[in-house]
């Protein structure tokens, strides 16, 4: 609905509707892009949930996977390449490959050049961590650099290279991967129980193993005083992104890049933050209220209210921290560490001075932005609910 469709080609509007398909959280904020960001974007989502939906395929054998995901960038430049057999929910993206590959062929050579990249590198990883479980916290920073981390860096080059943000933006890959470490964890992180029933298991081996004699042992009703010690261990280790997620953050200049980057990491904070020191992640789905995601996308459209909300949640941690936890320091320190990044300016500064004109201009663009904001309600109420399914 957000992009002008009669001036859109035929394969570019399918891939819109694949799009609207299979993205709960993204489908809106990608469409929200500037210009021809918006396109590259939904090609680069596209391929990698290709990508993807044959890593996750359970009914592919490992010596037919190993090769597929490491010959998969090759498959952007085959027009007729497809892949039929898959059994996974969102098939349809491997069967019709080639209208996503043909538009993938049409945007220019540099985003090109990131995308194929990318699908490389993440090819590469996803194939080594099939053979393998997630043992050290080093290892648990690798795997979610391969599927997460690879594609903040992507993203990144992309912004630069449509110009719309500054060279830096793409070049500093520590900072984009950062970006992406911070929202799988979390969702790791949250996701333990709905994992631990499809027989996945993604928490570290070297932290839970001080907790359990095995990750399942985590969700019996005996241990749930340990599991919650393990689950804040795990919460004090993805909190050490945040110093860097909020100097990401604030290089951006182009609103629609800002909007896109800043609304998925407060929904991770404040997902991180419903988590902390709370059981019921071993007993169901822990949920962020959809008053309260529609409040923080509304808010998060600047640097000084993204910090302001950074703080806002950490402190709720800091409050809820038990003084028996064995992570308690660790914890402090980290939510220390990111009091220091959000509170330059104040994390209220010019929240309250607001001229007559700056509100009619308030007002204007509360209305502009309220069919972008009930799509990405729908999207956002779709996301918290993705445990759910």
């Amino acid at each position: 609905p957000l992009c002008p469709q009669d001036s859109l080609g035929c394969g570019l509007r399918t891939c819109y509707r694949y799009l609207n398909q299979t993205s709960r959280s993204f489908a809106a904020v990608i469409q929200a892009l500037d210009g021809e960001l918006r396109h590259a974007v939904c090609i680069f989502y596209l391929v990698l949930r290709a990508l993807d939906t044959v890593e996750d395929d359970m009914s592919i054998p490992l010596d037919v996977k190993v090769p597929m995901l490491h010959e998969f960038h090759s498959r952007l430049y085959q027009p007729d390449w497809k892949y039929t057999e898959s059994k996974e929910k969102d098939r349809q993206v491997l069967e019709d490959f080639p209208t996503i590959s043909m538009e993938f062929r049409k945007l220019s050579k540099v985003y090109q050049e990131v995308i194929s990249d990318i699908c490389h590198k993440m090819g590469v990883g996803m194939a080594e961590f099939l053979e393998k479980k997630v043992d050290s916290q080093h290892e648990w920073d690798k795997y979610c650099h391969y599927v997460a981390g690879l594609v903040g860096i992507g993203l990144s080059r992309l912004f630069s290279a449509s110009e719309l943000e500054d060279s830096i933006v793409g070049q500093d890959t520590d900072l984009a991967n950062s970006m992406g470490l911070f929202l799988q964890k979390t969702n790791i992180i949250r996701d333990y129980l709905e994992d631990q029933q499809e027989g996945r298991e993604f928490w570290p081996r070297e932290v839970w193993s001080r907790y359990a004699k095995k990750l399942s042992d985590l969700a019996k009703p005996e241990n749930i005083d340990v599991a919650v010690q393990c689950l804040n261990e795990l919460i004090t280790n993805a909190l050490h992104h945040v110093p860097d997620v909020l100097t990401y953050l604030s290089r951006l200049k182009n609103q629609s890049v800002f909007n896109f980057c800043a609304i998925p990491q407060v929904m991770a904070i404040a997902t991180l933050a419903a988590c902390y020191n709370n059981q019921q992640v071993f007993r169901g789905v822990v949920k962020i209220r959809k008053g309260q995601a529609v409040t923080l996308m509304m808010d998060a459209t600047n640097i000084q209210a993204v910090k302001a909300i950074m703080y806002q949640y950490v402190e709720e941690i800091y409050q809820k921290i038990p003084s028996t936890d064995p992570s308690c320091h660790k914890t402090q320190q980290a939510i220390a560490a990111i009091r220091a990044a959000s509170l330059p300016g104040g994390p209220m500064a010019s929240r309250h001075h607001y001229s007559p004109i700056y509100l009619s201009c308030a007002m204007l663009l509360a209305a502009l932005s309220w069919q972008y904001l009930s799509t990405l309600s729908k999207a956002t109420e779709e996301y918290v609910q993705a445990g759910d399914n």
